[in-house]
Parts: C-alpha cells; structure tokens; sequence
C-alpha cells in the first residue's frame, strides 16, 4: 500500500504541485487548504506524512505543529517561505521534523520525504546503526569505527545515542541540550559545540568537513544517515 501524504497548505498551485510531484513518486496525496481541516483529516485517518504550511488562513503553522503534536507522531515536514533561523528553530523545537524554505527544488523535497519514510527492514536491529564504517550498538553501548571500538565519555555517548535513534532529523541546539544536560543548560550553544567536535575528531574521516554529523546553521545538528 502507499504512503499516505497530508499536504496542508492555502495556496492551490502548491497543492497541485505536490499533489503531482507526490503523485508520481507512487504516494497517495490528501489535500487541506486550512489548519482546521489538516488537523481534523489527520486525527480522524493519520497519514504517514504531514506537509505543512506556516502562512495558513485560519491559525499559525507553528502552533499547528503543536496541536499536531498533542496526539500524533507523524512525521511533519515544514514548507515554508520564512527562511529565518527563529522560525526554523521554533517549528523543529515544537515537534517538525524537517524545514524546506519555499521556493524548494522537487528532488530535494523527495529526498526528505523519502528519509522519513524509510521503511525498517523486518530484520533490521532498531539497537543497531550502521552508517558507513561507523557502527552504533545502542544495546551494548559500543561504537566502533573501521572495526575498532571508538572509547567515548558519558556525555559523548548520550549525546550520539540521542542522536543515533533519531537520524536524519533536525535537532536544534535547546532540544539537545535540554535532553543530555538539562533545562538549565538551553543556553550553553559553545557547551554543545565542543562535544559535537570531540565526536567529529572520533568518528569522522575529515572532522572539518563532517558527514556524519552535520550542522545545520544556526539551528542545530543532524546525524546524517543518507538517502
């Protein structure tokens, strides 16, 4: 069966867009033109896939996210014409899962919602991550490199397991540092920045030039599993 997408967003030719685009990449496409409609449709029947909108009619897109977020764990892709870094980081911080400013190339779009799609294998080991040489065993709490095991501190190694059970995804710098360190350190962007490195020079062949854990600018980091 399909993926099923909710595209939630005021503007009919973008609607018809992506009804198209999606439509010939094989999902089945659900159309709201409205927060209220989008929610409803996604509370009666959850679709694999929310696309959403920020400048909608009836409500703001992030407080959207929000009301989304109160009941469903649907992935939420933001489309979006407001490129600034507050707004990125709000919608990630209430609960999206991807930002894509508008006006977007179509094989970037598939390729985020392809990463968020990603079916699990029925063998594949939700404790097991491989990407590339690097091997995460959230199990066992080991991570080798090439084969080797790579020694990690504590925090070294919460801060990669977080990231580890959600690759691909956006985290911003508060939803990290919250999560490892606390509500009291939301603030500490530098705290974070030397871990993010200590893991770099650990794990990536080039920690100058990461592929493994990307920045995303002014927002936060992503563990960068690949299409």
């Amino acid at each position: 069966m399909n993926n099923r997408i909710l595209v939630i967003d005021d503007e009919p030719q973008i609607r018809k867009f992506l009804h198209i685009s999606l439509g010939a990449n094989g999902y089945d496409v659900i159309e709201a033109e409205t927060a209220a409609q989008g929610i409803d449709s996604a509370k009666a029947d959850p679709p694999d896939l929310i696309i959403l909108d920020l400048g909608l009619p009836d409500l703001d897109g992030q407080d959207a996210i929000s009301l989304l977020r109160q009941n469903l764990t649907t992935p939420i892709i933001v489309l979006s014409v407001r490129s600034g870094e507050f707004d990125k980081v709000e919608a990630l911080d209430r609960g999206a899962n991807d930002f894509i400013v508008k006006p977007f190339g179509i094989a970037e779009l598939m390729a985020r919602v392809r990463v968020v799609l990603r079916p699990k294998s029925a063998k594949e080991n939700p404790n097991l991550i491989e990407i590339e040489k690097v091997r995460i065993d959230l199990e066992r709490r080991i991570v080798t490199s090439d084969g080797q095991e790579v020694r990690l501190s504590k925090k070294e190694w919460e801060l990669l397991r977080y990231m580890a059970e959600r690759p691909d995804h956006v985290l911003t710098h508060k939803v990290l540092l919250k999560e490892i360190w606390g509500p009291a350190h939301v603030e500490d962007t530098a705290y974070l920045r030397v871990y993010v490195n200590q893991l770099r020079q650990k794990l990536e062949d080039h920690p100058s030039q990461p592929t493994l854990i990307v920045t995303e600018p002014g927002v936060g980091y992503r563990l960068k599993r690949g299409d």
